[in-house]
């Protein structure tokens, strides 16, 4: 009796295996399916803050200036600059801000200090004195992609304070103004100034929002000081 019960169970695993075709039970193919997948999706960069700076200022003819411009790209290289991008504004094109990533705070301050520069500047065509100021980049979306953004300047009573009020409103409530977080930046100079770029992706939205008393009295709850520099643009090139 024992012998005739083991012939027909082994059969039955005889049987069981060709059924399977030799392969993995299902718990063990998904486990080394899931192994492979999480080795092959490569992990988002992380993202490492970096130093900027915006140099803003009025021309008298922005094809003038613009070769004269590029022809002093080394010179700004050397000194630890490469440019982002210019913006040209939308209502005054005339009206420029230049937007250079910084790997040498002192070497960018040293470049604008230097006295040659100035005749480069009136030969460009510059109408007004330029206004420097250098950020810290916090927080940047690397998929922003619109042609035309607003840049906003403005002073706080503390900085880290006003960040709360600013996540609290959300990105997705500034998406309903037509507006896409882009850069959040704080002054190296002054900790207490913050610089913001939005994308904009509806203007005549995005112009009713930064003109919109409920904007004002929030910036006002989050601790702003005085009035803020607003620039709305577009891409030069």
């Amino acid at each position: 009796m024992k012998k005739s019960f083991v012939i027909p169970v082994l059969m039955l695993m005889v049987l069981a295996a060709c059924n399977n075709g030799g392969k993995k039970p299902a718990a063990a193919t998904i486990k080394e399916n899931a192994k492979i997948a999480a080795v092959e999706t490569p992990k988002a960069p992380e993202f490492i803050p970096f130093d900027v700076v915006e140099r803003s200022f009025t021309v008298k003819d922005y094809a003038n200036w613009r070769p004269l411009f590029n022809s002093d790209s080394t010179a700004r290289k050397e000194s630890g600059m490469e440019l982002i991008i210019v913006g040209r504004g939308i209502e005054q094109n005339n009206d420029l801000a230049a937007f250079l990533q910084v790997s040498d705070v002192q070497k960018a301050k040293a470049y604008f200090a230097d006295p040659r520069l100035k005749p480069l500047m009136e030969k460009a065509g510059i109408l007004s004195k330029p206004h420097t100021e250098f950020f810290h980049v916090i927080r940047f979306n690397p998929n922003a992609k619109e042609k035309q953004w607003v840049t906003i300047t403005h002073q706080v009573k503390d900085f880290d304070s006003w960040v709360k009020v600013f996540d609290a409103e959300g990105p997705v409530t500034r998406a309903s103004y037509g507006l896409e977080d882009v850069v959040l930046a704080q002054g190296i100079d002054d900790p207490n100034l913050v610089f913001i770029v939005f994308d904009i992706k509806d203007l005549v939205k995005a112009k009713a929002r930064i003109g919109d008393q409920a904007l004002r009295n929030l910036m006002m709850d989050a601790g702003v000081v005085g009035a803020p520099k607003i620039g709305f643009y577009a891409d030069g090139e």
